[in-house]
């Protein structure tokens, strides 16, 4: 998506507080009567946070669609734009009910709506849903004829804001396109926003399988092939960079031919097949056996598959590759050593 330039049609701003601290719930009547220019700031401030976020989302529920209540009001503003100021009163209440966890904090709900983002080459209307939790206090400087003063003031530094989500028009009947981001994702408090408040899951697409197979690879090489299997970190080290390399390297995976390739020895990949089994299982969700790689996947968990062998609290040693040029062993006194071999010194 090009989101560069993309105004708002309409924004209007409510309170939510904590429902269970007692705190308010402010709406707004109105939407903000903004001029051209703070459209267009505002628009590519909200949209920024998408920029580079490929992992999509849609809307969910466990027994049918139709009862997740985000979703809904989605349906109701795309269906007919006059009503975007009831509805997003509606969507405030929705989140001041879902606010009950003691640590959530209160704060203000952006409710905007765009009637053009461009997405493959169409346009598309979008709503986004923003919530700011922290606030950052300013100095602003004010200059009379003979002085400059200051005034500190409280605001929202437009790029860090704490919530942020945008559904797109497409696939309604499948819970449409949403990208989401949450600063403060850790917690219990935090799930609130994704569970609770919109009840959100995962697109299994490209990008999703790839993230997850990447991540499942990692634990089981970090996890049970170094406790079950004693598999030292030289090695490890090396069945991370191929499978990371195969990633990089294929446009389709295939799950024999991964495990055929990377693991090779036959009690490493039953033992992959057992721990991916259970990781399935603990996530609640199926991985396909086959899929087309997303290369902003590879790359995004590439940052995960750092290579790093830890020596006590003295030594990090950084393997970009080629493992065989690293020697373990033990000296004749027990202690232990890595030997290494280079050519040029950087």
């Amino acid at each position: 998506m090009n989101l560069q330039n993309t105004p708002l049609q309409s924004l209007i701003v409510h309170f939510v507080g904590n429902k269970n601290n007692a705190g308010p719930l402010h709406l707004s009547q109105k939407t903000l009567e903004l001029s051209d220019d703070l459209k267009m700031i505002l628009g590519d401030s909200f949209l920024s946070r998408f920029k580079n976020n490929f992992e999509w989302h849609q809307f969910s529920h466990e027994s049918s669609l139709q009862f997740n209540e985000a979703y809904n009001y989605c349906k109701q503003i795309f269906s007919d734009a006059d009503l975007f100021e009831e509805v997003s009163q509606a969507i405030a209440k929705h989140l001041y009910n879902q606010s009950t966890h003691p640590k959530v904090k209160g704060g203000e709900l952006y409710v905007a709506y765009f009637d053009a983002l461009p997405v493959e080459s169409r346009m598309c209307k979008a709503i986004g849903l923003f919530k700011t939790e922290n606030k950052t206090l300013f100095l602003e400087a004010d200059q009379t004829d003979a002085n400059i003063g200051v005034q500190l003031k409280e605001g929202i530094e437009l790029t860090k804001i704490d919530k942020g989500c945008l559904i797109i028009n497409q696939k309604e009947d499948e819970g449409f396109d949403v990208l989401l981001f949450d600063n403060q994702n850790r917690g219990e408090e935090a799930q609130y926003w994704k569970e609770k408040f919109l009840s959100l899951s995962p697109q299994k697409n490209e990008f999703h399988n790839t993230q997850h197979l990447l991540n499942l690879t990692k634990q089981f090489i970090t996890g049970p092939l170094e406790t079950e299997m004693h598999i030292g970190k030289n090695e490890q080290v090396n069945l991370l960079h191929k499978s990371i390399d195969y990633f990089k390297t294929n446009e389709s995976f295939d799950i024999d031919d991964f495990q055929a390739k990377v693991f090779i020895e036959d009690d490493r990949i039953d033992a992959f097949r057992n721990f991916g089994s259970r990781y399935v299982e603990n996530n609640d969700f199926d991985l396909a056996a086959q899929f087309d790689i997303s290369p902003e996947a590879v790359k995004k968990q590439s940052r995960i598959f750092k290579s790093v062998i830890k020596l006590d609290r003295n030594f990090h040693i950084y393997v970009h590759g080629r493992t065989d040029l690293i020697e373990k062993g033990v000296d004749l006194d027990g202690r232990k050593y890595y030997k290494i071999f280079y050519q040029d010194e950087a």
